[in-house]
């Protein structure tokens, strides 16, 4: 395979995204990518502009609305660089969707590079089901049972296999970390990352990845990727110690005064 550019890169870093964030509730309007998942992550459950299309914008929003109107959630919609058409970001301000949660989309081109660091001894890392990982990564957030059991399931029905794995002291059922992993071709994405308030700042997140991705990258995995919230300095700082930079941003827009 011959190197990618990084507009290249970018662009199938996008598609990956997608492809591991697939609810089974989606559908396609008019090059709209639709979906209307139940759960927490934003990512299952908002517009996704892939192409132009033929329609009006205001038809095409509208459609949506209808989508979202009978799935009883708010309409949101993302943006990317790669969005389109061009002027679709400006174009929904004006139409008073507001902006929130500014995310950075993060990118490892090397996965060589790294080298996982040895566990201390009575700690183990252990994979988990994908129903008992929603479940443990659901607890640990506050997350209501029914957006635990979409998760579940979006787990479970996607396209990309997930794995998801917990860092644990022997004898102990908190973990002091837990992440997922999503493996497409040569790319390997960071899901879930989460460390309790308990085991913060002690190195166990930046543990659990590069274990997470030296076990990716003996699978074939020569590329990386995650996305954190802007406003996460900590964590793009811990990416940024693991060799991830930063390769484009994305956010949502939408009327709703409130998205959980």
């Amino acid at each position: 395979m011959r190197p990618c550019s990084s507009e290249e890169i970018l662009s199938r870093v996008e598609d990956a995204g997608l492809n591991a964030s697939a609810p089974p509730q989606q559908r396609w309007i008019d090059g709209w990518l639709v979906r209307f998942s139940p759960g927490k992550a934003k990512r299952a459950r908002c517009v996704n502009a892939v192409s132009g299309g033929r329609l009006s914008l205001q038809e095409k929003l509208a459609l949506c609305q209808q989508v979202f109107d009978q799935a009883k959630l708010p309409l949101i919609v993302r943006l990317t660089p790669l969005s389109q058409p061009l002027g679709l970001d400006a174009w929904l301000e004006a139409q008073g969707l507001r902006a929130f949660d500014d995310t950075r989309v993060m990118v490892h081109n090397d996965l060589g590079l790294l080298a996982a660091e040895p566990l201390p001894v009575g700690v183990s890392l252990q994979r988990l089901g994908h129903a008992a990982f929603a479940q443990a990564i659901g607890q640990l957030r506050g997350s209501p049972l029914s957006q635990q059991q979409a998760h579940a399931q979006r787990l479970e029905l996607s396209p990309v296999p997930f794995e998801g794995w917990v860092l644990r002291r022997d004898g102990q059922s908190l973990p002091l970390a837990c992440g997922q992993t999503a493996i497409e071709a040569d790319m390997v994405g960071l899901y879930d990352v989460f460390t309790p308030t308990e085991s913060r700042n002690q190195g166990w997140a930046r543990k659990l990845c590069a274990m997470l991705l030296e076990r990716a990258r003996h699978r074939g995995a020569r590329l990386g990727y995650l996305q954190v919230d802007a406003s996460n300095r900590a964590a793009r700082a811990l990416y940024g110690r693991l060799g991830f930079s930063e390769g484009y941003s994305y956010h949502y827009r939408t009327m709703a005064e409130q998205v959980d």
